[in-house]
C-alpha cells in the first residue's frame, strides 16, 4: 500500500474508533454530521445505487433504505459518506489498495 493510502486508512480507523467512543475525544476536533444526503452524494458521482454500494462496500439494500429514509445512518457510516462526498478519489484509492 502506498504511503498516502496507509495514512488514509489509518485516519479512517481513527475516525471509526472515535465514532464508537473508543478514543480520547480531547485529542480530536472532528465534526460528525447528524445527517448526510446519500442520494446527492451518489448522484454527484453519477452512480446507480448498486454501483455506489459496490464501489464503497455498502449493501445495495442499505443504500436504498438510507435514501428512502427507512434506515438511520450510523455514525461510522456518516463519517465514511462525508469523506466520500469530499474526497471520493482518496477513498477509492484506499479501498482498492492491495
Amino acid at each position: 500500500m502506498s504511503k498516502a493510502g496507509s495514512r488514509i486508512l489509518q485516519g479512517a480507523r481513527e475516525a471509526l474508533s472515535y465514532a464508537k467512543g473508543g478514543s480520547d475525544t480531547t485529542e480530536y476536533g472532528i465534526h460528525i454530521p447528524p445527517e448526510v444526503d446519500v442520494r446527492a452524494i451518489r448522484q454527484k458521482q453519477g452512480l446507480s445505487q448498486k454501483a455506489f454500494a459496490a464501489r464503497y462496500g455498502f449493501s445495495f439494500g442499505r443504500v436504498r433504505d438510507w435514501e428512502q429514509g427507512r434506515s438511520n445512518i450510523d455514525a461510522p457510516s456518516r463519517i465514511l459518506l462525508t469523506i466520500i462526498e469530499k474526497e471520493p478519489e482518496a477513498v477509492q484509492r484506499a479501498l482498492s489498495a492491495a
